[in-house]
């Protein structure tokens, strides 16, 4: 009965489940009713307003990266399907339910405990935990280890949602809040090679945003041309006609004049709520801060975020043709081909300098290709268990955005006791622990 609620409220979607969750805090703190439902409901629109301009803007690159791979004539059999169909394969998972008591649990008591100052609303991406689990199950063959490597990453999100909580307020201008998602575990060894780009003067200079873009280049900076060329520049790499070629351009221009505009809405929803529960952790924990953690789309309105993303379309395209004839992958990055994953911890590490922003996503796409092409037999199979997807007969699927990739691989491959594995997850954890222990004496 509960689990048949509780599916039926998650397939609502998070534009939905996330309101209803934000509504129901603003009244626990005392919120008036009108504002929270007005708080809660804005929220919705905001992520009703990305997804519609997500779905835009891959319905728009996706069949110019599909073009751009059948003129190089290669085979990929390993189809990029997405995060959405990978939610579904993972919330289908028999044990998916058990995950929430296991998520809610860890942070409450590590709120207790004075481990963390971070509350994690951010209930629907519950579905990436079960995701994890699934692929150490997998691997390992042991269910158990499946939901303890999905309990460190809970603790993970929240430890490093905590050390980056200052520096997304930042970057977005938004209070009270942070970013939980598991794309943020890439921060920990992303920030090695960030601080060695310090010590190229190209890359130090710390304004090389896209405000200063604009300053320097004038209208080139601006988001309309810079989506119009870079629209228009991958859509001839596809060898679509002059009217096709100009019909990308003007949409990817479109998109980039949008998301600042509907990320706007995010801090229109989520400061009133950040203020009374800023008010409201007060008077119960006098010697602290909590904060709220949230999914990633509140920090969307970066026009850095998405030049970055879209200059990175070819070059992951590029890398999979090569990667696919070296035998190293044989993914076709497509729903995923604006891979956000890598951009964002790239955003947080680099405080937003583009340059940092584009070499560190370009360095770090090889990982995002190996890994998902390493977990494509396992996903296939989970989909086929599940039924929750038609696979055709002789084809794979796996998910190119895979968030968390070192992380997944590292632990998956380490708990099942493979000395690749365990080395890689000890690397994981050392950097983690600088990242953590450097971020801290930042925000002193």
């Amino acid at each position: 009965m509960f689990g048949n609620i509780l599916n039926y409220i998650l397939g609502l979607g998070a534009a939905i489940f996330l309101p209803i969750i934000m509504i129901i805090i603003g009244l626990i703190i005392k919120m008036k009713f009108k504002r929270a439902i007005i708080s809660g409901l804005t929220l919705g629109v905001a992520f009703t307003g990305m997804n519609v301009v997500l779905g835009f803007m891959f319905d728009t690159i996706s069949p110019v990266a599909s073009a751009f791979v059948e003129k190089t004539g290669i085979q990929l059999n390993i189809i990029d399907v997405g995060w959405s169909p990978m939610s579904a394969i993972a919330w289908a998972w028999p044990y998916a339910l058990f995950m929430f008591p296991l998520q809610i649990g860890i942070n409450l008591l590590m709120l207790i405990f004075k481990q963390t100052n971070i509350l994690n609303v951010d209930l629907w991406n519950v579905w990436g935990k079960i995701f994890t689990a699934t692929m150490v199950t997998a691997i390992t063959g042991n269910i158990a280890l499946g939901f303890v490597a999905a309990a460190i990453q809970v603790i993970v999100e929240l430890k490093i949602g905590e050390a980056t909580q200052k520096r997304t307020q930042e970057i977005t201008g938004i209070p009270g809040v942070t970013c939980t998602h598991y794309m943020t575990l890439q921060c920990a060894i992303m920030e090695p090679v960030n601080k060695l780009l310090d010590y190229i003067p190209l890359f130090k200079k710390e304004n090389a945003n896209a405000d200063k873009l604009k300053d320097k280049i004038g209208i080139f900076g601006d988001n309309s041309v810079m989506g119009f060329i870079i629209g228009g520049l991958i859509a001839i790499l596809a060898g679509y006609s002059v009217k096709d070629t100009l019909n990308v351009a003007i949409k990817v221009g479109t998109a980039l004049v949008l998301f600042p505009m509907v990320a706007k809405l995010f801090m229109q929803a989520l400061a009133p709520i950040a203020d009374a529960a800023s008010e409201f952790m007060k008077n119960k924990f006098k010697d602290r801060e909590i904060y709220i953690g949230l999914d990633w789309p509140f920090m969307a309105g970066q026009s850095e975020l998405w030049v970055v993303a879209i200059l990175l379309v070819p070059i992951e395209l590029l890398l999979a043709v090569v990667f696919s004839k070296m035998g190293i992958s044989n993914v076709l990055p497509l729903a995923g081909i604006v891979n956000i994953v890598v951009v964002v911890p790239a955003m947080i590490v680099s405080k937003k300098n583009l340059l940092k922003m584009l070499i560190l996503s370009i360095l770090y796409t090889p990982i995002y290709l190996v890994i998902s092409s390493s977990f494509a037999p396992f996903a296939t199979q989970l989909a086929k268990a599940t039924k929750a997807i038609e696979i055709p007969a002789g084809q794979m699927i796996t998910y190119f955005g895979v968030e968390a990739p070192f992380f997944r691989w590292a632990i998956a491959n380490g708990l099942a006791g493979k000395i690749p594995g365990i080395i890689a997850l000890v690397l994981f954890f050392g950097l983690f622990y600088i990242f953590i222990k450097n971020m801290k004496k930042q925000v002193q």
